[in-house]
């Protein structure tokens, strides 16, 4: 096993709904969807946005795809038209989530 970067071993897309954020996160390799799954857990993301409010997020496995959904709530400061954040999108904060270090083989 090596520890990583997630970025080395998947990619992410962002967007936003509300005071909501909405992650994908996709292995290049299949290989190393189980990996991530048993790492990559709705507490630890929860722990990663938690300095920017978030209160829940819920991981939506979608192993036929090869695929995860993170949803994270309350972490874009009200959303794009409530909040005086510089960035009120969600599309940037994948790259947090990219940075996230995993073991993989």
């Amino acid at each position: 096993m090596r520890q990583v970067p997630l970025h080395e071993v998947a990619h992410s897309r962002a967007g936003d709904k509300g005071n909501r954020l909405n992650m994908s996160l996709i292995p290049y390799d299949p290989a190393h969807y189980d990996a991530i799954a048993a790492q990559v857990t709705e507490a630890r993301v929860l722990d990663l946005f938690r300095h920017r409010g978030a209160t829940k997020v819920t991981r939506h496995d979608l192993p036929k795809l090869g695929a995860f959904n993170f949803v994270v709530d309350d972490v874009l400061e009200g959303g794009v038209n409530g909040s005086l954040n510089l960035d009120g999108h969600g599309k940037t904060h994948s790259f947090r989530l990219l940075a996230l270090l995993v073991d993989v083989p």
